[in-house]
């Protein structure tokens, strides 16, 4: 891996800081991570359904059985998602 260094406006960096917080990574994998991901959308790969790129119901890789047990996915998201809420 090399080292670069980035210019980031402050509210960017913060709302970047933030979301890898939250996610429990660093901030240098998550730049990584969303570099990654826009090119490998613009070179036509990656390229996701529009309902499985929802980062409020799928925060990770999708497992290869999501088409047969999809309605278990959802709902252990949704639990997921519930728990978080009334933890805040």
């Amino acid at each position: 891996m090399r080292r670069t260094t980035i210019m980031l406006p402050s509210k960017l960096k913060t709302r970047a800081a933030r979301q890898a917080r939250n996610e429990g990574i660093s901030l240098g994998e998550l730049i990584r991570d969303s570099v990654e991901k826009r090119l490998a959308a613009q070179n036509g790969k990656g390229a996701r359904d529009p309902l499985f790129a929802d980062g409020f119901v799928f925060r990770d890789d999708l497992p290869g059985d999501v088409s047969a047990n999809l309605d278990k996915y959802l709902g252990e998201e949704m639990d997921a998602e519930i728990r978080r809420w009334r933890k805040s």
